[in-house]
């Protein structure tokens, strides 16, 4: 087996080969050496879990775990996005917290995602600590423990239902009266995720007629992955035409990304959300920055030129972003794999909060479709389409490009290259504002590439060009 190594995101592995019980546990038992290290131990820590194979007795198991290292636990009754986990970490004051999800990947995975006091995602020195501690107990990592009735009576564990004060809060943030005025009419689609009832709840509440999509637990989740990219969205999208909805709100499985569907059934990218959103909050809330990561849209720099507002990059992963959201110096942070959050809201991305956050934009905008409110964007900022690509690579090939991005071409689709930023990967900028980013994933085995240009013909030039240097590696 492999060391247990985090991601941007997490530590996961297939169910049955990498993610085990002695595994999770070691990492769950490191997570319990950190607390106690930085003397957090006290204020207890959170415990939720996916709908993902097996994740209840997994979270079982850690609570139990740390019960017996003397770490109060407020284990959560039911699946519960890692959002909502955030918000329960803060709401009470906790150490932190933990979540058995492997987020958006295939059903035979499955992963730990440990949350920090703030409720973001813990940082670099904090997980290589935990690594550290988790791969030095392997492979005997097997424990005796306190069983969760002993703990309870204890007062070591505690079940929670962190649902209500989590809507309650969503209701700060969003503009719920202007969206019951607009009368949508939504279609819910958690993708058999944690979203269930919640995400439709807060729609009700805010005055929607709702209909709902795959809201029952199926650990296979429909026979892929839980991910709210296009090709998981084409019921949604049949349904939202069918039905004449105004949109499509959908959540992958632990319900911190979003997917988004227009009244007439197409899926617009994250990325376009992500500049949508943007101005929208710029037109409605107090002034300020936008934070995005490496790999996300320079639509949004588009955007905050119009509105003289800064601009902040980051690496990719949310816990950079949410630093910023913690520093107020920013109103939205975003990333173009779906993840956002807002000023006043968890540094933490937030799947239901983003749907929201779009059901609200539409209605202050008389209902209008998405893809007006984007072709408006464009005549006021200028068009930039964007794409990501997914490379399969074997080990030694990936070795090879990565020796030869070190010497990047100086020249694509006859445009100089007039920078080379290698904040995470390799992002090559042209002279016309086009750009490519070569990044090997932290999560999966794959390489991603991700491409941006002002017409659809450059975009496709710039696409073909990567795949050369990808290929000839």
């Amino acid at each position: 087996m492999t060391r247990i190594q985090f991601g941007t995101s997490g530590w996961r592995g297939v169910i049955a080969d990498d993610f085990t019980l002695p595994r999770a546990l070691a990492v769950v038992q490191g997570i319990a050496d950190h607390l106690r290290a930085a003397g957090l131990e006290g204020r207890g820590i959170v415990v939720g879990y996916d709908t993902r194979f097996l994740s209840e007795r997994f979270a079982g198991e850690a609570a139990k775990l740390l019960a017996t290292n003397g770490i109060r636990v407020f284990l959560c009754e039911r699946d519960t996005p890692t959002p909502v986990v955030a918000c329960e970490i803060r709401r009470r004051r906790a150490g932190g917290g933990i979540t058995i999800t492997a987020s958006h990947n295939p059903p035979e995975w499955n992963g730990i995602k440990f949350s920090t006091a703030a409720g973001g995602p813990a940082p670099p020195e904090v997980t290589r600590y935990i690594e550290a501690q988790a791969n030095a107990r392997l492979p005997n990592a097997q424990a005796e423990t306190i069983e969760i009735a002993a703990a309870e009576k204890a007062g070591l564990l505690t079940m929670i239902d962190p649902f209500p004060p989590y809507l309650t809060h969503l209701q700060s943030l969003v503009d719920y009266e202007a969206i019951r005025r607009a009368h949508l009419r939504v279609v819910v689609d958690p993708l058999f995720g944690t979203g269930r009832g919640v995400l439709d709840t807060a729609c009700r509440e805010a005055g929607c007629e709702v209909e709902m999509l795959h809201d029952w637990r199926d650990p296979l989740f429909g026979g892929g992955p839980p991910d709210p990219a296009p090709t998981r969205l084409q019921d949604l999208a049949q349904r939202v035409v069918k039905r004449r909805a105004h949109l499509g709100l959908a959540t992958d499985g632990d319900a911190d990304r979003f997917g988004i569907v227009d009244n007439d059934g197409t899926v617009p990218s994250a990325n376009q959300i992500l500049a949508l959103l943007f101005k929208h909050l710029l037109s409605t809330r107090p002034p300020g920055g936008v934070a995005r990561t490496v790999a996300t849209t320079h639509l949004l720099d588009a955007v905050a030129r119009h509105y003289h507002v800064p601009v902040y990059e980051t690496p990719v992963g949310f816990k950079y972003l949410g630093e910023l959201l913690l520093q107020e110096k920013v109103i939205l942070a975003g990333e173009e794999s779906a993840g956002l959050s807002i000023r006043g809201h968890i540094p933490e991305k937030d799947g239901v909060l983003a749907c929201l956050l779009v059901a609200e934009m539409v209605a202050h905008r008389g209902r209008a479709s998405l893809r007006e409110l984007l072709d408006e964007l464009y005549a006021q900022v200028g068009t930039i389409l964007s794409r990501r690509i997914d490379f399969t690579l074997r080990p030694e090939e990936r070795a090879r490009l990565l020796t030869k991005l070190e010497e990047p071409p100086r020249e694509l689709i006859g445009r100089r290259v007039a920078a080379v930023e290698r904040k995470d990967g390799t992002k090559l900028l042209l002279e016309d504002g086009s750009w490519l980013l070569i990044r090997p994933s932290g999560t999966e085995p794959v390489v991603r590439l991700y491409v941006e240009a002002q017409n659809a013909k450059d975009l496709e030039g710039l696409i073909e060009a990567s795949r050369k240097l990808v290929y000839s590696a």
